[in-house]
This record gives structure tokens, C-alpha cells and sequence, in this order.
């Protein structure tokens, strides 16, 4: 990671780059020597908690039109602006859009689906064999989100193992377009187009037939369904498989949830902190515009580094870098983001992780880690495709 205006740099558009060993430690070095660091040309690191949240409710000066991802298509010369998804859009038309569909999402909405995830998760919990050793990715980590954002798109359970698979793809597209990513992109676009048709001619109680009711149009409808389904799925994910990698490295905090149950909400909140599953986005510059010491120009691209300001010692202090799941909960962390760009999924992801640690510790206090996780390579998400536990 060695760069030329300090000395180090973080190759941000290489996948992979958020499992090299000294990660973390050249995201330390950034925030202590140049915070706002032109990582690439026209391309800038910002680490700095406070730098982030500035960025990010900006939104006179920074715009999410020209895309949110280092490898986005969108931000390739001579492309076309994204239309139809909520990542994408600037006031006034993303508060129109969140308006329509955040009413399903605050924490009074979600908190009726508390019995239906503690069900799903009882299910996935039951059918795993004591003593034996599992992928706690493909049997935990990945089913639970997955089957929750089904139930609330009204999809089958027939379709689920295909959610998986329709989700890391459209995580993988960005930095890898191959024809097989690109197939099944375009295979699930075609299923919720089928879906959302079905439920524009016989609605049902679910979240599409509520959309279809609503102002937006089909290619919207689609662009939430896969934000919902990405989103929803690859963060929790990897919460679940983070924190409880994290837990099992750290046997006396393990042994304090065990313990203390009713410190999990706060647990997680530090789990959400140190683990931060979606790793980084970012804004476009439209304006001169200053972010600490540095001027940044119309079209640059400001890479908000999440984990950099989930770490950031002015913010949380000498011990930062350092998992404590009874650390206070202030300031919030910025693993779903901030501002106007905030993730709508966020109570969702907090209960469903509340919900299966509380399950995990429950049942398998003493559950162990065997070897190392298999780590996901992507420019977006940091976490485990598969990590194998043995349950005690």
C-alpha cells in the first residue's frame, strides 16, 4: 500500500483491498497524517468521523447522481447518470422517493416483525447439529436476512437460494462484469418484473404490492427490490458472521452477553462499529468545496471511508481500533451512513443481529471458530463467504 504524497496509500479500486493485513493500520495512518488523501487521481480518501458526516449532509456541494461506488459503471467516462434508484438520487427527488417507502421501515414499523424474525432465526437455529462442525455463513449468516427481506418482498421460499445468488451477484458486478454476473443480474430483473406484474393484477400483503400502489415506476419498484434485497442481505450478513467471529476471539465479552443478555442491543451497536460490513461509498463533487485541508473540484470523488470513522480516535477515543461490546453507544457509529443517504434498513439489520446473537449465545454459548474465514473480495463489503464453527 505504499503511496507517493504519504507513506502509505490504500489501492481502493482493487478488490480485495479491505482484507490486505495492514488495512486497518494504513486506515490509522491516513486519519493521523493526511485525512483527505488523493488516493487516486480526482479520487480522495476521507477518514475522518467527522469529515464523513460532513460529506455526507452536504448535499449542495456533493451530489450521489454520478454513482456511489469506486468501481460504479456510472462514474466511467461518457456513461449515462443512474436513474431509478434511491442511491442515486439528490434532494428534492430523494425525499420524495423516501418518503413513499420509509414508512415500512422506522423502528414503530419494524417492531411488529420482531415475532416473525425471532421465528426465522428459532428455525434456522434448529435445524443445526450440536457438536458438528458447519459453514456458519451458508447455514446462519446468509438464511436469516434473506429469508426476511423474502417474506417482505412476498416471495416464496422456493426462490431463497436464489436471493443469495441474485445478491452477491449484484454485488460482485461492479468490480467483476463477467457474462455469468451479468446473466444473473439481468435473470433477476426479469423475476421481479414478473413479480411486481403479478401484484399490479392481484395485490397482496406485502412490501411490492404495496409499491405497486404507489407513485413509483416499474424500473423503481425493481431498483428498491434489488437495494432492499443487496442491502438488506450483504450487511446483516456480515454483521452476523463478523460479530460472531469477533465474539469468538474474545471469550470474557462472549462470556459477559452470555451472562448479561439485555446488553445485546448496545453489543451490537459495537459490533456494527468495529465489524462495519459495507466498508465504504461515495459522493461526487459539484463545487470547489473544502473537506479539512484539502480543496476538492467539481467532479472529484470523495470515498467515505466508514471504517476509517468507525475507528476514528477523536471520535471513540484512544481504544478505537479495540471490539468492547459494553463501550456506550454515543456517538453513533456511521456503518449505515449518514444524513439524507442513511440506510432505511437500519432498525431491520439491529434486530435481526440482536435477535441472533441472543439466539447463538443462547444455545451455543461456546461455540468455537475452526480455521480461518473465507473472505468475500469486493471494493464494497468487508466479510466472510463462508467461516466454519463448530456449535457447543
Amino acid at each position: 500500500m505504499a503511496g507517493s504524497n504519504t507513506d502509505v496509500n490504500i489501492a481502493i479500486d482493487q478488490p480485495g483491498v479491505f482484507n490486505e493485513p495492514d488495512y486497518y493500520d494504513a486506515l490509522a495512518a491516513l486519519r493521523r497524517e493526511s485525512p483527505v488523501f488523493e488516493c487516486l487521481p480526482n479520487t480522495w480518501l476521507i477518514t475522518k468521523y467527522d469529515h464523513i458526516r460532513a460529506v455526507s449532509r452536504d448535499t449542495e456541494n456533493f451530489s450521489s447522481a454520478r454513482g456511489v461506488l469506486v468501481n460504479d459503471s456510472a462514474r466511467r467516462p461518457g456513461a449515462s447518470p443512474p436513474t431509478g434508484s434511491i442511491l442515486h438520487m439528490d434532494p428534492p427527488e430523494h425525499a420524495d422517493y423516501r418518503r413513499i417507502v420509509s414508512r415500512d421501515f422506522t423502528p414503530r414499523a419494524t417492531g411488529p416483525m420482531e415475532a416473525q424474525i425471532q421465528s426465522i432465526a428459532s428455525r434456522v437455529f434448529d435445524g443445526l447439529p450440536r457438536g458438528d462442525e458447519i459453514d456458519f455463513v451458508e447455514h446462519v449468516a446468509s438464511p436469516v436476512p434473506v429469508t426476511v427481506i423474502a417474506e417482505l418482498l412476498g416471495v416464496t421460499d422456493a426462490d431463497l437460494a436464489d436471493f443469495r445468488k441474485w445478491s452477491d451477484a449484484m454485488i460482485e458486478v461492479s468490480d467483476n462484469p463477467s457474462p455469468e454476473v451479468v446473466s444473473l443480474v439481468i435473470e433477476f430483473a426479469k423475476f421481479l418484473e414478473q413479480e411486481i406484474a403479478a401484484r399490479t393484477a392481484m395485490p397482496r400483503d406485502d412490501m411490492i404490492s404495496l409499491l405497486t400502489q404507489s407513485t413509483l415506476t416499474l424500473q423503481e419498484i425493481q431498483m428498491f427490490c434489488i437495494t432492499l434485497l443487496v442491502a438488506g442481505n450483504e450487511t446483516t450478513r456480515h454483521l452476523l458472521s463478523g460479530g460472531a467471529e469477533a465474539l469468538a476471539a474474545r471469550p470474557d465479552q462472549r462470556a459477559h452477553l452470555v451472562a448479561n443478555p439485555a446488553a445485546m442491543p448496545g453489543a451490537v451497536e459495537e459490533l456494527l462499529r468495529w465489524v462495519t460490513p459495507i466498508q465504504a461509498m461515495g459522493r461526487t463533487a459539484t463545487s470547489d468545496v473544502a473537506v479539512g485541508a484539502e480543496t476538492l473540484k467539481p467532479g472529484d470523488f470523495a470515498v467515505l471511508m466508514y471504517a476509517s470513522g468507525n475507528r476514528d480516535e477523536d471520535a471513540y477515543g484512544p481504544t478505537a481500533s479495540e471490539l468492547d461490546v459494553m463501550r456506550p453507544t454515543s456517538p453513533a457509529n456511521v456503518t449505515f451512513g449518514f444524513g439524507e443517504h442513511n440506510c432505511l434498513g437500519a432498525p431491520l439489520a439491529r434486530m435481526e443481529g440482536r435477535i441472533v446473537f441472543e439466539q447463538l449465545l443462547r444455545r451455543f454459548p461456546d461455540y468455537e471458530l475452526v480455521g480461518e474465514p473465507v473472505m468475500a473480495i469486493s471494493t464494497l463489503v468487508r466479510g466472510a463467504n463462508e467461516m466454519k464453527v463448530v456449535l457447543k
